[in-house]
């Protein structure tokens, strides 16, 4: 199984008995993806409160090329090099609009690119219906979501995307009383009753003000940490309907604000931070553009789940199950597991969190019962949180993840809460079992 972690069968299960238990589960054909996706938006549901919530959405690749031997080809499809062969998952995570905390995730979609996926770009596949195209995952997303949010108590919900969610279409179909959706821009769009185009358009408008952000490091591209000054520009546009859009299908323009924050003098070699952003939110002034900006500088959350459940973390590319399907149910359960990771990475010092964001109530139990044993004879090996609240679970799970306990020391980290999600499954089972509360089924 590889280094596989809170989600390798073999390591959480107690017994022979156990795993094989756990792998029919996953090969159950009567287990469906979409009842396990209905699962983490119901407990998604559970931890709204009302109020403005942000639902930021993104795709990632399984890649199972190191499997292909050994997995049916029928199965599988293309994924991003067009050449190793896996799956795509486009979750979305929900963060709350006052904090970023991440409350779980009201969407889940899966599916597998063709084999033949370079020749539809061929096949004149830019101009079908959005409906037949893959980027129809992003008006799914949002459709689900508001279902989810809406019947979960959200007042407000802003759907958050990268570049490849800049679409006319989205623009068009999603936004209504209760939602938004806030975008970074992938086109230089035209203009409705202007000469320039978006791009220049905005560079012509006065700046609002300034801004100083802390950039973190990110190796993929080769940036630095380092503290960046923004200045800040906003405007109300109309963009205009694209051509290969039918007049009796969408709108002849939108209207939507526009946020541009640029880098001043970044370090030698260095590529300077340039966003361009479209919004349904008003933004007319400095404080409402970099509310904006704050906002979808959290969509950065959902680029920590999926390192959560890659090698950073869960290494789910690593299982060996032996169907595409069970490893597609299996990775709905590495989300859930993914996104109780990133709630202890957050909020592993906001003591005003409740527990019950993240456990439930027999593992809060359990976490009561082993909580002596996790602390040590001194003041400064016991817990310091109080009790319910999520740092207190979070240092505990730290402490069985291998954490000293000592303040002095490095907060706990991902693999660290990782490494201690996998051993807590594993007494919480045992700590069922001998408080009979679990029930065989045949």
């Amino acid at each position: 199984m590889g280094q596989y972690q809170s989600v390798n069968i073999r390591q959480i299960s107690q017994n022979r008995a156990e795993q094989v238990g756990y792998y029919r589960f996953l090969e159950n054909e009567n287990v469906t993806v979409s009842e396990l996706v209905q699962s983490l938006s119901r407990h998604c549901q559970k931890n709204i409160e009302g109020g403005h919530v942000l639902a930021v959405s993104d795709s990632s690749e399984i890649n199972l090329q190191s499997h292909a031997g050994r997995l049916k080809p029928e199965q599988l499809g293309v994924v991003g090099n067009n050449t190793d062969v896996g799956f795509y998952i486009h979750p979305t995570l929900v963060l709350d609009a006052e904090n970023g905390f991440p409350l779980g995730l009201s969407a889940v979609q899966l599916w597998s690119r063709g084999l033949d996926h370079k020749n539809k770009h061929e096949r004149n596949y830019q101009n079908l219906p959005i409906e037949q195209k893959e980027s129809y995952k992003w008006l799914a997303s949002a459709e689900r979501s508001q279902r989810c949010l809406t019947n979960g108590g959200a007042k407000m919900v802003t759907h958050i995307g990268d570049r490849e969610c800049d679409l006319y279409e989205e623009w068009a179909t999603v936004p209504d009383q209760y939602n938004h959706v806030l975008v970074r821009v992938r086109q230089d769009r035209r203009l409705l009753g202007q000469s320039q185009s978006l791009y220049t358009y905005l560079t012509e408008q006065p700046c609002e003000g300034a801004y100083t952000i802390d950039v973190p490091a990110d190796p993929r591209i080769g940036r630095t940490a380092r503290e960046a000054l923004l200045i800040i520009r906003c405007a109300l546009v109309q963009i205009q309907r694209p051509d290969k859009l039918k007049a009796q299908d969408y709108p002849p323009s939108i209207t939507l604000y526009a946020v541009e924050a640029i880098e001043v003098n970044p370090p030698a070699g260095q590529e300077a931070i340039h966003w361009r952003l479209l919004t349904t939110h008003r933004v007319v002034c400095l404080e409402q553009a970099l509310q904006v900006i704050e906002w979808y500088r959290w969509r950065w959350r959902i680029e920590q789940l999926f390192a959560t459940l890659k090698q950073a973390g869960l290494n789910l590319e690593a299982t060996q199950l032996e169907s595409v399907a069970a490893i597609q149910r299996l990775t709905v359960l590495a989300l859930g597991v993914a996104v109780r990771t990133l709630q202890m990475l957050e909020g592993r010092d906001r003591a005003d969190l409740p527990v019950s964001l993240t456990f439930s109530d027999s593992q809060q139990q359990c976490l009561c019962v082993i909580e002596p044993s996790l602390q040590g004879r001194t003041k400064k090996l016991q817990n310091p949180y109080p009790p319910a609240s999520l740092p207190w679970a979070t240092w505990l799970i730290a402490r069985l993840g291998g954490w000293s306990g000592y303040s002095s020391q490095r907060p706990p980290g991902m693999p660290t809460l990782v490494h201690g999600l996998r051993q807590f499954e594993s007494i919480f089972l045992g700590w069922k079992l001998a408080q009979n509360q679990l029930v065989c089924t045949r």
